[in-house]
């Protein structure tokens, strides 16, 4: 049977599906329970400076009828007490002392960074996450990606808590960059022991066209908030792609992950375990028996014992454009016995695409026919088929 422990910079955990630091990880309660459930470990929602919430502060946004495919959000981290998260930590971890509890910690001077890192590490938490990626709130007190966009300030403050931490430290970094890169670089220069990557995309959910106030709205207001959820999962894949290849950090992924297949994507690209956190939102602790069933039966299918067996597999195949195959050629072939005459490859191929499709009549119906000499093998028309495997890409050289 394949083995799903693993450790992640000196942490050990009975599987890598973590839950990632935000609303499921904000009470004993909550992760006693995620740790009933199976769940691998747990980031407690950021602690540091006392805030308050706003009501409401989540934005859903739907695509072709499917709900909550992305949610925006405006919450800030807890709202709770230093005192009363510290307590509730402790009670975690002389729960379930065989689960990795890592405290996402975010604050301002020097002075306060190092008395919060001693007050967590006296609860038994077995990691730091610095939280260097927040979008909203307290980006605007100089904390959050106001930090993570600044790698002069990413150094700085991983060194400062490098300085007193006897605890592993990760660093969470903002999508909200050009290149993601250079804050890992730093944190890595400031000594972190690992990334963790993405957090939330800024982001606007949508408009009330008829009150004109964007989503979610707190009385006659809104404010930009995080984007999170499956639609920021391709971002978070490239990032963590781009850090893998070069920082030589381990990387813990975030961002979209709902199912095994998910995480596996995150692995193949170089991530050592996962986080989640909209998908548990969404679905609930329960998610985690079809993550590591799934997972089981994939690693049993490729003959893989351990997770580090395929970290990074990918990595290898994937170059720079200038250096892909230019004779490589495949076209498209549509099987006239699976279409059901919707007609949407020709729409697409002849007002998007390179007028390779043409209708034909066969036995009294009209079917889309490839032209092949035209067709560039862009793939757009089995994109939009709506039959599954209807049309299919094939190599002619």
């Amino acid at each position: 049977m394949p083995d799903l422990s693993i450790n992640f910079a000196g942490i050990n955990a009975p599987n890598p599906f973590w839950l990632a630091s935000g609303p499921p990880t904000n009470t004993a309660e909550q992760v006693i329970s995620a740790f009933r459930a199976g769940w691998g470990g747990a980031v407690w929602k950021t602690i540091g400076t006392q805030v308050v919430n706003v009501s409401s502060r989540y934005a859903g946004i739907s695509f072709q009828g499917r709900k909550l495919a992305g949610m925006t959000n405006i919450e800030l981290i807890s709202d709770r007490s230093i005192a009363d998260n510290l307590r509730d930590i402790e009670l975690v971890k002389k729960t379930f002392p065989d689960r990795p509890v890592v405290v996402s910690l975010m604050t301002q001077s020097r002075k306060q960074w190092h008395q919060l890192v001693k007050d967590v590490e006296q609860t038994g938490a077995d990691g730091l996450e610095l939280n260097f990626s927040c979008p909203h709130g307290m980006s605007e007190r100089g904390m959050g990606s106001a930090v993570g966009q600044e790698p002069n300030l990413v150094e700085m403050l991983t060194h400062w808590v490098k300085e007193v931490a006897k605890l592993p430290v990760m660093v969470k970094l903002t999508p909200n960059i050009t290149d993601v890169r250079q804050p890992a670089f730093a944190a890595k220069q400031g000594g972190a022991d690992a990334l963790a990557m993405i957090n939330t995309i800024k982001s606007i959910a949508g408009v009330d066209i008829d009150n004109f106030v964007p989503f979610p709205q707190v009385g006659l207001h809104s404010t930009t908030g995080g984007l999170s959820g499956q639609m920021i999962k391709p971002i978070a894949l490239n990032m963590v792609k781009n850090c893998a290849k070069e920082v030589g950090l381990p990387i813990s992924g975030i961002g979209g992950i709902e199912n095994w297949n998910d995480a596996v994507e995150f692995f193949l690209l170089g991530a050592a375990m996962v986080q989640i956190c909209t998908g548990v939102m969404k679905r609930g602790f329960g998610l985690i028996h079809q993550l590591t069933s799934g997972l089981m039966s994939y690693m049993s299918d490729k003959g893989f014992e351990k997770i580090s067996d395929f970290s990074g597999k990918a990595l290898a195949n994937i170059t720079e454009w200038e250096n892909l195959d230019l004779s490589y050629k495949v076209v498209a072939l549509i099987n006239s016995g699976s279409c059901i005459g919707c007609r949407q490859c020709f729409i697409v191929c002849n007002d998007g695409g390179y007028q390779a499709i043409q209708l034909k009549e066969n036995d009294g119906q009209i079917i889309p026919v490839i032209i092949e000499e035209n067709c560039t093998g862009c793939n757009l028309c089995s994109l939009v088929c709506p039959v599954e495997k209807c049309i299919t890409m094939i190599r002619k050289n």
